[in-house]
């Protein structure tokens, strides 16, 4: 395997998204996934029923120990759930690993919409985190949040986009999927300009862990030594095939097909 990458996030008990999703995605694209859980959740694809943090020294630990050892070619950050946790890792961060590429995906609410970032924790996350990371990667909802915008246009984005990049992400890639049309938009924003990604919308429900995986995909490719926009553009192609690829599981948004690979698209 090429590329060490440290996932600090939460758990999917059903693996559809966080660490479960991480973890498939990383290994899938060719890299070797280490982990520092943040928080378990009761999560089916209906919903967060439940959600247990681990104590914040234990995450730091976690961290510490696969840094030192094991090291990383990359990190991404999903799940962080509350202040205490934010600040702890971005210090780590700090520490440990202050040259090593850095995904972090504002993980806010999951797709049932319920809450997984309480409020409390968005300050930190745009003061501690979001000025370490290579890339952010929000969603609509979430780059609202981050910018106090409301989003439904171009132009909207565009200045959304710039407010992220104003944050201190070096790159910040604004996901397009929760706005309405036929083609989903995904925007680029960084030192080189504005880059757009486009891909046909597909009508199903089957998308739970969609942001986790995309984030941990891009996060490998830099690991594996892409620039940016390639690991982008290599990782949405993995994440659209995995919803074609959809298995149809559970009542509500079912999960991906992670297991697919580089060779099948």
């Amino acid at each position: 395997m090429k590329g060490r990458v440290l996932i600090v996030a939460g758990s999917d008990s059903g693996g559809g998204a966080g660490i479960q999703a991480d973890i498939k995605s990383v290994t899938a694209l060719g890299g070797y996934a280490a982990t520092a859980i943040t928080a378990l959740t009761a999560q089916d694809t209906r919903g967060v029923h439940g959600v247990h943090e681990v104590p914040v020294a234990f995450v730091v630990q976690q961290m510490e120990v696969v840094l030192a050892d094991l090291g990383a070619d990359a990190i991404k950050t999903g799940m962080l759930h509350a202040p205490a946790i934010v600040e702890a890792v971005a210090g780590v961060l700090r520490r440990r690993a202050a040259h090593v590429p850095l995904v972090v995906d504002p993980v806010m609410t999951a797709k049932s919409g319920d809450a997984l970032l309480v409020p409390a924790a968005e300050d930190a996350l745009r003061r501690t985190l979001i000025p370490l990371a290579t890339l952010i990667t929000p969603n609509t909802p979430e780059a609202e949040r981050l910018t106090g915008l409301r989003i439904g246009n171009d132009a909207d984005v565009a200045e959304a986009g710039r407010r992220c990049l104003a944050l201190g992400a070096r790159y910040a890639l604004l996901k397009g999927g929760h706005l309405s049309g036929l083609t989903v938009r995904d925007v680029l924003f960084g030192p080189n300009g504005v880059q757009a990604f486009e891909s046909p919308r597909i009508d199903t429900k089957h998308t739970h862990g969609t942001g986790c995986t995309l984030a941990s995909a891009i996060a490998t490719g830099l690991a594996q030594g892409l620039d940016v926009p390639a690991a982008v553009a290599r990782a949405r192609r993995y994440v659209l095939e995995a919803i074609r690829r959809a298995p149809g599981y559970g009542a509500g948004h079912g999960p991906l097909d992670h297991g697919h690979t580089v060779g099948d698209f």
